[in-house]
């Protein structure tokens, strides 16, 4: 039985439609990245399959209970990290963790607490309040507050933002433990270094499900093609290139460009301009799943215009 499983999901807010025919199945224990531009409706998704928001079309279950008629059971079952830091800054780390021990009636909250401090290495800093923790501390803490009543469940909602590589890498190897242990997770992300850890994405544009699979699923089925050009003085390249048709997307990295398309035969045409230059090579190169989200992201109709 599928962790989540939801069709036709549908969100209406006065005339605009937020979510619009949404499907999903998220096996037990897999890690689901939920990407798309910023009011895509992943928000408004996740609050759906967590119970917070009633749908106004749509069915489903999510751990085995039904969407519409059983939305408290769900809540009791899932851990929701939210984008906003959302506990009580002028309270101690363990404090915070009390709270939510007494909120979930975790008995004996005490040894809950305990327990949860030691998991994620938060025993001593458990007296420092909340609103003097950096970034990744405060992800740690947001973190170890909606694990606490072992959810079977976790929707994490843009998790990592603002906070630095070290705790974002952290951040992910505790996600993928919890996995291992069972958990199921779903975390909306815009970084494609965290897409590339988990085991499957889902990508929604403007409210509609555009693509689902694994990462070389969505890459193969999105039909670019990308080749590198190296060398120097390349300035003057990408206005040369832009000029032909069969060129979609333009990128510098370091001292390389790379020059994405859709037409493998266009493409190619379009980067004959560059034969005979000194010091340019050009070669065929991997398309990323940046150059996907990209395409994605062009090609999609803003639903709130």
């Amino acid at each position: 039985m599928h962790a989540i499983d939801v069709s036709g999901l549908t969100k209406r807010f006065g005339d605009k439609t937020v979510v619009d025919n949404v499907s999903m199945s998220v096996d037990r224990g897999e890690i689901v990245g939920f990407l798309g531009p910023n009011g895509s409706g992943k928000t408004t998704s996740i609050r759906m399959m967590c119970g917070l928001l009633k749908p106004d079309a749509g069915t489903g279950s999510v751990l085995g209970f039904d969407l519409a008629r059983q939305r408290l059971s769900i809540k009791k079952e899932v851990g929701y990290m939210t984008q906003k830091f959302s506990f009580y800054e002028d309270l101690t780390i363990e404090e915070n963790l009390s709270f939510v021990a007494k909120l979930y009636r975790l008995r004996p909250a005490r040894d809950h607490v305990r327990q949860t401090l030691d998991q994620l290495g938060l025993t001593s800093r458990k007296d420092q309040l909340a609103g003097t923790l950096s970034g990744g501390w405060k992800q740690r803490l947001a973190l170890a507050a909606c694990t606490m009543h072992r959810p079977k469940l976790l929707l994490l909602d843009e998790p990592t933002a603002g906070v630095d590589p070290k705790a974002r890498r952290d951040f992910w190897e505790e996600i993928h433990q919890l996995a291992h242990e069972g958990m199921t997770v779903l975390v909306s992300t815009h970084y494609m270094d965290e897409a590339e850890r988990c085991h499957r994405i889902s990508y929604i544009s403007y409210g509609k499900m555009i693509a689902a699979g694994t990462i070389a699923d969505v890459i193969r089925d999105s039909g670019l093609i990308t080749y590198l050009v190296h060398g120097t003085n390349l300035e003057d390249v990408p206005g040369l290139l832009q000029a032909h048709p069969g060129v979609e997307q333009i990128a510098p990295f370091g001292a390389s460009l790379h020059v994405v398309g859709s037409d493998r035969v266009a493409l190619q045409d379009a980067l004959k301009v560059l034969e005979g230059r000194d010091s340019i090579s050009v070669v065929p190169g991997e398309t990323s799943l940046e150059d996907v989200f990209i395409k994605f992201m062009a090609t999609s109709t803003d639903n709130m215009q």
